[in-house]
Parts: structure tokens; sequence; C-alpha cells
């Protein structure tokens, strides 16, 4: 049987965000500016190309997949990532919330967006913060490093967008930004997982220090839809 993680998009956008949903039975994707990921109940051709026909022209968006994928025309792959997914498996995380941390709102966005332009953790739009639970640190009123949450195939909910600015790397603060998200995930009941890339050495380390196990390995497709006359362009 599959497991909900195997394809948390899908599974996240037929139930707990439901409501960020676009799309058919199976084949489904986030509201434009919310998030540029789709998810297909499973990833055939047939699915491929039922969201290249409910999609809007230059549509632009992100596939997760455990098994290799091929992509093929009418769509453009773009970029193909390929990742580790992990799931906390350590302690609960009793104590109070880190005073050095703020909760991330509306106001910040543009701070947010430039952090994420500069260090490109993953996609950031400019409703992604709707997702929810975004934290940060400050440092002389310059947003440093924050994270925040994304996918939520319930029970489980993804830490996501962690990145701290280059000029303050190696003092604790995605440590202690990560700490309060799982905190705060397990105080809902919920399990914490996230996806890094493969070759992230260090980040591997911090998930594995905080408690988080390889549970599996899942790969990236970005893919964007190709109009009538535009080259095929196919990068790795």
């Amino acid at each position: 049987m599959e497991h909900l993680l195997d394809n948390p998009i899908f599974h996240a956008l037929n139930t707990a965000h439901g409501h960020f949903a676009k799309g058919t039975d199976e084949v489904k994707y986030y509201l434009k500016d919310i998030a540029a990921f789709a998810g297909l109940k499973d990833n055939s051709a047939e699915n491929l190309q039922t969201l290249y026909e409910i999609s809007e022209p230059d549509s632009l968006f992100v596939v997760f997949s455990k098994t290799p994928l091929t992509i093929a025309a009418p769509w453009t792959l773009l970029l193909q990532i390929d990742m580790f997914q992990l799931v906390y498996e350590g302690p609960n995380v009793t104590e109070g919330a880190n005073k050095e941390l703020a909760d991330l709102n509306h106001s910040h966005i543009t701070e947010m967006a430039a952090l994420v332009e500069l260090t490109k953790p993953g996609p950031f739009l400019s409703k992604t913060i709707e997702l929810g639970n975004y934290t940060g640190i400050f440092a002389e009123n310059q947003l440093i490093a924050m994270a925040g949450h994304r996918f939520f195939p319930a029970p489980y909910r993804e830490v996501s967008a962690v990145c701290t600015h280059p000029d303050h790397l190696g003092k604790g603060h995605a440590f202690k930004i990560l700490q309060e998200q799982i905190r705060r995930i397990l105080n809902r009941k919920e399990i914490p997982f996230l996806h890094v890339k493969n070759d992230n050495l260090g980040a591997i380390k911090l998930y594995e220090k905080l408690g988080f196990k390889i549970r599996t390995e899942m790969t990236a497709y970005v893919i964007k839809k190709v109009e009538d006359g535009e080259p095929e362009n196919v990068s790795k």
C-alpha cells in the first residue's frame, strides 16, 4: 500500500489543503501565488496531459516522484532535483518558544521573498505565507533566518523554506527555528517531515541531529507548459 508521503503533494491537496486546490479528482495543483506544486494521483502520462489541459498558459509546476518520471511534450523539463525525504523520529520538544524568534506575517513578505531569492531554499510566492507558521530571526531589523510549513498530508506536516542569510551562518539560527517548528507540529499531535537536496550534506547533518531520519529518496521535476513553436529544453 502506498504511504501518504510517497505522494505528499497530492495527498495534501486531496485532504487538509483542499481549500488551496484546483483541478480534478486525480490531478490537483495549488492556487496561483500559493505554491507552484502539482500532485497527481499517479504520475502517468495521462495525468500529466490532463494537468497540461486544465492549467493556465505558461504554467510552471513542481511535481514530486519516488520513481523516475518521463517528462515529454507538451511539457518542458526545466530542472530535476534529487532529494531525500526525512521524517521526524526524535523526542518531544517541550521547552517554550525561543525569545529570539518572531512570527512572520504579510507585512514581512518582501523581506521573506528577498531572503528566499538569496538563499534558494525552494519556491516562495506572494501568498505562500498562507500555508502557515512562518517564524524568523531578525538582526538589526533585518530578517536573517526563517522557516515555515508547506505540505500537509495529515497527520504529516512539512517544514519548508528553511534558510539563513549567508552573513549569519554558523550561529545556530536554523537549529533554533527548526526546533520551534518541530515543537509546534508535535503540539498539534502531527508528525514533522521535510525534503532536502541529497547533496546538501550540512543541512542533512543538522536535520539528523534534530531527530529527523531519511525515509526515502524523492525527485522534484520542474516542468513548464510548452506553447506552440517553443523549443523543448531539458536540464538536470
